[in-house]
């Protein structure tokens, strides 16, 4: 007896998990966006969910960390929306050419700060903070 495709899906044994993991994951997208500041919600987003343990993908590691610090604060919310959550993993998610996403962009200096590092760089003995300031005014993008 061969059954139909939507009954296969409804069952256990066929796409019925997938679908309802599905259905919880975009539940648990919505609590998310809910429960966490609005600015780390735009640059992250839920991942998984797997034995009470929320996965979060995060665009950069700079949101990755500030969202580690909160953790806990949204695993409470979670519970406190009925969500079995005993633990939220923060994953930093590279982009699709595997690097990680660049939140922010790159400031020009101005000419006056330029020479005004320059001056400072040169006054400094061999050091790394000389050496930093090197690579620095060697990556700046300058305004002309």
């Amino acid at each position: 007896m061969q059954k139909s495709l939507e009954s296969y899906l409804e069952t256990a044994e066929g796409a019925g998990m997938v679908l309802a993991h599905a259905r919880l994951l975009i539940k648990l997208t919505r609590l998310y966006q809910e429960i966490a500041p609005p600015h780390l919600g735009q640059a992250s987003h839920l991942a998984n969910y797997k034995s009470g343990i929320i996965v979060i993908h995060a665009a950069s590691g700079a949101v990755a960390a500030k969202l580690r610090q909160l953790a806990p604060t949204l695993a409470g919310g979670f519970s406190k929306r009925g969500v079995e959550c005993s633990d939220v993993q923060i994953k930093v998610q590279a982009d699709e050419t595997g690097k990680q996403s660049m939140t922010s962009t790159q400031k020009p200096l101005s000419a006056r700060t330029s020479l005004e590092l320059e001056g400072l760089r040169d006054s400094l003995p061999e050091s790394p903070l000389r050496a930093a300031l090197e690579t620095l005014l060697t990556r700046a993008a300058k305004l002309e």
